[in-house]
């Protein structure tokens, strides 16, 4: 963002003269778009997804956010793994890779041209491993300091480019919210609120989800608008009914061969009670890491549709069903569309 845009938004934030810039997007259930690295696309186009990926990780600079590795020897890495996906179906890819921890949206695009991929990235900041990640300037800004970078990237794109975020992604420590943690998760509700862009927080238990959720209802968003990323993390399966009562989506994104029957109860515990239409699946693969050989053991990522889905068949899901929440569901999700709480 530029300082001078910045400071003059903040400064008028600051007066109380204007909360931040309004980009008119509808909020009736159905409409809105996805925001890929190469553009618009519409919510129908977007086919079977994997809502929770990662390319290239990086956490050896810090809170830097630089960009050193060759993105040559990375492609050479991650696009035969792109390319076996899409032979299962695959046309959506959202890679949650976040600020400061190796998001290259240039790349991004790079794979999606060479691929034919839809892939989606983020903005926001990641505030979990005791916020290791968090830039220095985040301290001492307030939420609405914070929504205005993430607009920002929404309005006039980031790392230099005009590609935009599709969704927001941040993070939090496990156990209760710390104050820190709250101003992220309120600076993304403002942020949908200005933007429609979907908030997907990296939050293992159930505990800091549900506090997530009211924050996000306080400032004025609606539940559907959040994404509990991590929740297969959590024991106790009727916290994932809660959160999904409130209208939040409960994101089981770490599949592998080894724990594909843990994962069939999980999907099974929401579908039995109702909540099939708030199921996201994906695998939390890829991790690339600059520095090691062949970009260290990077994880592809197949055993969702080579696994996970024949066990779903085997337990009765229909076709349909499946598609729910591969196809249906991921469009649902990230539309981009303000979704405003409504008291009941």
């Amino acid at each position: 963002m530029d300082r001078r845009v910045f400071i003059k938004t903040t400064s008028r934030l600051s007066a109380g003269l204007v909360l931040l810039p309004d980009f008119g997007i509808t909020s009736r259930p159905g409409k809105g778009y996805i925001m890929t690295v190469n553009g618009k696309i519409k919510p129908s186009e977007m086919g079977l997804s994997l809502t929770h990926e990662h390319v290239l990780v990086d956490g050896s600079k810090g809170a830097t956010g630089e960009i050193w590795w060759d993105r040559e020897d990375v492609k050479k890495v991650v696009i035969p793994y792109l390319d076996e996906l899409k032979e299962h179906g695959c046309r959506t890819f959202f890679e949650f890779t976040p600020s400061y921890i190796g998001k290259d949206v240039k790349l991004l695009k790079e794979l999606a041209d060479a691929t034919g991929l839809q892939i989606i990235t983020n903005t926001g900041y990641y505030g979990a491993n005791n916020n290791k990640h968090i830039p220095d300037h985040a301290y001492g800004e307030s939420a609405e300091q914070l929504a205005a970078r993430w607009v920002s990237d929404f309005k006039n794109g980031m790392q230099g480019t005009t590609i935009k975020p599709g969704f927001i992604k941040t993070a939090v420590n496990k156990g209760p919210l710390s104050e820190f943690h709250q101003k992220l998760i309120k600076a993304a509700t403002l942020t949908h609120l200005k933007t429609g862009l979907t908030i997907a927080s990296h939050t293992s238990d159930g505990e800091p989800a549900m506090q997530e959720i009211e924050v996000v209802i306080e400032n004025g968003a609606d539940p559907s608008a959040f994404i509990w990323t991590h929740a297969q993390h959590e024991k106790d399966l009727s916290t994932h009914l809660e959160a999904a009562k409130k209208g939040a989506w409960i994101s089981l994104d770490n599949v592998r061969r080894k724990n594909v029957e843990k994962y069939v109860t999980k999907i099974l515990n929401l579908k039995e009670n109702g909540y099939l239409g708030q199921i996201l699946l994906s695998h939390d693969a890829g991790w690339y890491t600059p520095g090691q050989e062949n970009g260290g053991n990077f994880r592809g990522y197949t055993s969702l549709f080579t696994h996970l889905i024949p066990a779903l068949r085997e337990t009765g899901f229909t076709q349909g069903e499946i598609d729910q929440i591969m196809i249906k569901n991921p469009a649902e999700a990230f539309a981009i569309r303000v979704r405003k709480y409504r008291r009941k």
